[in-house]
């Protein structure tokens, strides 16, 4: 997305699935990952995160989470990047 790559993403609930490694936990690697998920949170995506081991270890519940965050209500971000979103107040003159 954009310059960026993410594991997994559904538009329509505008949410982003990433599976992490151990490599996350190396400071370059984790301010690369903060840099992501604000320039994804600016374009109104959240992001939630699993370690490889929740995802292999607790399968059930790291769906779960995700489904659960997949209709979680998304806000849109400010200003919309679809664009319009005013209200004409009254006629034209």
């Amino acid at each position: 997305m954009g310059r960026f790559v993410v594991d997994f993403v559904c538009h329509r609930s505008r949410l982003v699935v990433e599976v992490d490694g151990e490599v996350h936990d190396i400071d370059a690697v984790a301010a690369r990952d903060n840099e992501r998920d604000t320039w994804l949170a600016s374009r109104g995506y959240r992001v939630v995160r699993f370690t490889n081991s929740q995802a292999i270890a607790a399968t059930q519940a790291t769906v779960e989470a995700i489904v659960a965050a997949a209709g979680a209500c998304t806000p849109t971000p400010d200003p919309s990047p679809q664009g319009g979103g005013e209200r004409r107040r009254g006629p034209r003159a």
